[in-house]
């Protein structure tokens, strides 16, 4: 079956297309928040953060997730998907209107910190519940395909509201006695609502948890949460298509933190100058806009490509494409060459985790799989905050260092060959 075929299949299914207008909604409405915390907490005139208050801010925001990852894959095994997903964006409503009137009050310090950790947090539940549901809607042939359009898809719409909560900060900005951060932060609050309500169109046990009637109930599982998690890795550990996969996942996720913590540094500090933070701004969100493209262009090359390919040759592809580009035209550090690598990042980054979840998907039972996915969570945020700390202890604040760019392209091509190694060993076949 060809990949327009594929994706016109897909779009006819009325459940996908319900589940996908969920995550498009509210990834739309990550984006929009995101250009707020961005220009208050990082990109405010009055700062110039060092790799070191970035790795801080970093493990602040994301550490606490690596705690409420093993609580989620419990939950997600054992609650309503649908009702997980309405509550969890609903939730955020309260929240990001909360942040807001702390942001519109000048409010810093401890307590708008705890807000913006509740509400990053409760993502926890919303992305690993959208995967682990992703089965329930679609069938096993079509899953590549599926992991191709939604979560690239999903990037495109955080993407989208990157644009427009910047464009919007900008209007209301030059509006006088008009918060811009305030008024992004609003349209967030009204893009989750409608995300919200949005879930309230599935039925209600369409996407699972397939019914074990041996599982206990949820409060005695969240006193046993550590077997849970235990459970868990051993179901994963004896499938290792996914165990291989998620730990080559996870080291790409590192040397993707490292090159993050460069780009910011070298907008903010390099590029520009103290009294620049607009035009760091800027330049920032031109880059993320321009990795982005390289994520949507993964959703229309893997496809294409794994139908040629096995998933594993084309994750070891683009490890390859990562580790080349990061040097040529990267070390050039200027900005045209630093977008041409966030470019071929993007690509590889995306290209790699629809290759990933398709595996991990095929190969794990679903009465395990939010548990699988809320791990895919943790290695996610231990590695990149990992990375933040090994970058404030290597990068000058200025973001320039060809010794830290060598180290991310040798570790891609490391990664690389051990990957090639582990999944010759365990018999990686199937081409889709």
């Amino acid at each position: 079956m060809t990949t327009w075929r594929h994706l016109v299949h897909l779009l006819r299914g009325t459940w996908f297309r319900r589940l996908f207008a969920v995550r498009v909604t509210s990834q739309f409405a990550d984006g929009v928040f995101q250009v707020a915390l961005a220009s208050y907490v990082i990109f405010s005139p009055e700062r110039q953060p060092s790799p070191a208050a970035i790795a801080g801010a970093l493990a602040v925001v994301l550490l606490p997730f690596s705690v409420l990852g093993p609580f989620v894959g419990v939950f997600l095994d054992r609650w309503s998907r649908r009702q997980v997903l309405a509550l969890s964006n609903a939730f955020r409503v309260a929240l990001v209107l909360l942040i807001a009137a702390g942001v519109a009050a000048d409010l810093n310090g401890p307590l708008l910190l705890v807000l913006i950790l509740a509400a990053l947090s409760v993502n926890r539940f919303l992305l690993a519940g959208l995967s682990a549901s992703l089965p329930h809607v679609v069938d096993p042939p079509d899953l590549i395909m599926a992991n191709a359009v939604t979560p690239t898809s999903g990037t495109l719409a955080s993407l989208t509201g990157i644009a427009v909560g910047s464009g919007s900060r900008v209007l209301f900005e030059r509006s006088q006695g008009v918060d811009g951060d305030v008024v992004v932060l609003v349209t967030a609050a009204v893009m989750y609502g409608a995300a919200a309500l949005l879930a309230l169109r599935i039925p209600r046990a369409l996407l699972g948890p397939a019914y074990d009637p041996t599982r206990p109930a949820v409060r005695e599982a969240a006193r046993h949460v550590a077997r849970g998690l235990v459970d868990g890795l051993v179901h994963l550990g004896q499938r290792r298509p996914a165990s291989d996969s998620l730990a080559a996942i996870g080291a790409h996720r590192f040397f993707f933190g490292l090159s993050t913590v460069m780009l910011i540094l070298l907008y903010r500090n390099y590029f520009h100058g103290p009294d620049e933070a607009d035009a760091a701004f800027n330049g920032l969100a031109l880059a993320v806009l321009v990795s982005g493209a390289g994520f949507i262009s993964a959703a229309f090359v893997t496809p294409f490509v794994t139908e040629r390919i096995t998933l594993r040759a084309w994750i070891l592809t683009l490890l390859g494409t990562a580790a080349f580009t990061q040097i040529m035209p990267g070390a050039l550090f200027t900005e045209p060459a630093i977008l041409v690598s966030a470019f071929f990042l993007g690509l590889a980054s995306q290209g790699i985790k629809i290759c990933v979840d398709t595996l991990v998907q095929a190969s794990v039972d679903d009465a395990f799989r939010g548990r699988v996915f809320s791990l895919y969570d943790v290695i996610f945020n231990v590695a990149f905050v990992a990375a933040a700390a090994v970058a404030a202890a290597m990068l000058p604040a200025s973001g320039r260092s060809y010794a830290v760019l060598g180290v991310i392209a040798a570790g891609y091509v490391v990664t690389a060959l051990l990957y090639a190694r582990v999944s010759q060993l365990h018999g990686h076949g199937p081409r889709r």
